[in-house]
């Protein structure tokens, strides 16, 4: 019995060795390689070329369709590289074990300048029976060096302002300067100078009285106004770079809003010949002798204070390249370089401004009727710079009544409902003009009294449209109030990537972004991959404050992101208005 016991298990122990040593080794010879040693991929220059290579573990192939070769940054560049035959694979054309594909550096080069990231994406499978997540390779290479006017090109597109206080940082005095001019060459593009024209050119209007000016002296009074908006903008940033303040934020508040939407409105008045605005005769006489000998007749003092008053209050948002330089100030503490920056950049938006004060001594009017109604012109124009102030701190419906009063006013004035007979020839066009500014002015006053609150779109509550904040923001909540612990918990509920929006009521690019790019359909396709936070900053609290200081931040508008693992990504942010277009692209490259 004993013995049969000990067969019995000796026979038990042989089988268990058997089928599950069996089993063990087929566990072992079915294992999986991971994609690490699946795939390893490497690229490298070697002479004009870039030798990349793809070595495949044991019975694992990759699909030709779906190899790609591309430049993902400094930007996208697809590549098309000679490939060598593939195999054929129950239909699909694959590679094993090893593929090597050289790339012409001449053909990354000739299109992108400077260093570049190369990308190779593929897709592959095991002969076992499983098939791998797509796998993407970056590698950084540093390419030629750019030229100056090809390193200037990729920064004007630059709406991150880390990125551009990185270049102040790395490049020498004489391209920091030479950017920067352009910068301000391209911002005189932009609708934050617009406002600027007219009041110079009132200023030159008054200056001149009765006669007409001179080309000198037009052009004279000129470079004082842009002068002393260049100053105040150097000041303002190298104060706001090294003590982390934000200065125009302070001149935004509603008193001092009011008080100089007054100060147009009184000088708008004056233009219209009710009365003259001027110092006490003694002032006056001293002033005049004072500048006789830079050949004005006293208005110096006035045309700086006024360009001084144009830069704080009716300039531009905070821009990418101010936004750069103050960033670039508050890190290093080079104020010299950075305000010499600035300067350099506000010279460059006043050159429209320069052109106005030439044109204006040229092609002014000559004293007469003529002189009149310009400067009656200007006038309107200066009313209309009050609104646009008051707009900032007034409800939206208030505002569209108020432009709605002087557009109507403008047509009346111009003889509306004159008869046709009293308008005769090409003075009938400027009536049809007229008719045009009552209908729109008409059309604002509907508006407002529908509760609309835009001047483009002013029968918007009588349409189906939605505006593209509402819908990506969710569900209705205030976007004010907010804190460094409020918005980060906001950002850590959320599973996908996150878009934060820096904006306040007195800024007019925050309202291009809500009125231009936001409602953009590819923009509201695009957001749908994001949680769109908005944070308005029009209350200017300390905690705004903190929050800003945080993510190193100046001013409005800006725009950061966070990843899906709740990680900001400072590389990503934008600063000042982004066309639709731009946005959108951006947008898909964040989400990717």
């Amino acid at each position: 019995m004993q013995n049969l016991a000990k067969k019995l298990l000796i026979l038990s122990v042989l089988l268990n060795s058997l089928v599950f040593g069996g089993f063990s080794s087929a566990l072992k010879k079915n294992k999986f390689l991971s994609p690490e040693e699946a795939f390893k991929v490497s690229a490298v220059q070697k002479g004009d070329m870039i030798e990349t290579k793809i070595m495949l573990g044991d019975k694992i192939h990759i699909y030709k369709k779906d190899l790609k070769y591309s430049i993902v940054s400094p930007k996208k560049l697809a590549l098309s590289p000679t490939l060598p035959p593939a195999d054929d694979l129950d239909g699909d054309m694959v590679y094993k074990k090893e593929l090597v594909v050289d790339i012409p550096v001449k053909d990354i080069t000739s299109k992108v300048k400077g260093g570049y990231t190369l990308q190779i994406e593929l897709l592959g499978c095991s002969d076992k029976g499983i098939c791998y997540q797509p796998v993407k390779k970056q590698f950084t290479f540093k390419g030629e060096k750019a030229g100056v006017f090809d390193r200037i090109s990729s920064l004007t597109h630059e709406g991150n302002t880390a990125k551009i206080a990185d270049v102040l940082g790395s490049e020498n005095s004489f391209f920091i300067i030479l950017l920067f001019f352009i910068f301000g060459l391209l911002l005189a593009l932009t609708p934050c100078v617009f406002p600027m024209i007219p009041i110079l050119s009132s200023i030159i209007v008054s200056q001149s009285g009765s006669e007409k000016p001179s080309v000198g002296k037009a052009f004279f009074t000129s470079l004082v106004y842009v002068v002393s908006m260049a100053l105040t903008y150097t000041v303002v940033g190298v104060v706001a770079g090294l003590l982390g303040a934000d200065i125009q934020t302070a001149m935004q508040n509603p008193w001092v809003l009011t008080a100089f939407a007054a100060m147009f409105v009184a000088l708008a008045f004056s233009l219209f010949g009710y009365y003259e605005l001027g110092l006490p005769a003694s002032w006056q006489s001293k002033i005049s002798a004072a500048s006789d000998e830079a050949g004005q007749k006293g208005g110096i003092i006035g045309t700086a204070i006024m360009g001084l008053l144009s830069a704080l209050i009716v300039g531009p948002c905070v821009a990418p390249p101010l936004g750069g330089a103050v960033l670039f100030i508050s890190h290093t503490g080079d104020a010299l370089l950075g305000g010499v920056a600035l300067f350099v950049m506000s010279m460059g938006m006043g050159v429209p401004l320069l052109l106005v004060g030439i044109g204006a001594g040229k092609f002014m009017p000559k004293p007469g009727g003529w002189m009149t109604t310009v400067s009656q012109v200007f006038g309107v124009m200066m009313l209309g710079l009050g609104i646009f102030m008051l707009g900032r701190i007034l409800p939206e419906g208030i505002t569209l009544i108020l432009w709605s009063l002087l557009f109507t006013g403008s047509a009346l004035y111009m003889g509306v409902f004159d008869g046709s007979d009293r308008k005769p020839g090409a003075k009938k066009l400027f009536q049809l003009f007229a008719v045009v500014l009552m209908l729109y002015g008409a059309s604002l006053f509907v508006g407002a009294l529908s509760g609309a609150g835009s001047m483009l779109r002013p029968f918007e509550k009588f349409t189906s449209g939605s505006r593209a904040v509402t819908v990506a923001a969710g569900p209705e909540k205030s976007h004010r109030g907010y804190s460094i612990e409020r918005l980060m918990k906001e950002v850590a509920a959320s599973d996908k990537p996150v878009v934060v929006d820096f904006g306040k009521d007195s800024c007019t690019a925050c309202k291009e972004l809500e009125e231009i790019t936001f409602p953009d359909p590819d923009v509201k396709e695009a957001l749908k991959k994001f949680t769109f936070i908005k944070v308005d900053m029009t209350d200017n609290t300390n905690a705004e404050k903190a929050l800003l200081k945080k993510f190193e931040l100046f001013g409005t508008p800006n725009i950061i992101f966070f990843d899906k693992k709740n990680r900001y990504m400072p590389e990503k942010s934008l600063t000042g208005f982004i066309k639709p277009k731009d946005f959108a692209e951006h947008l898909n490259q964040v989400a990717q």
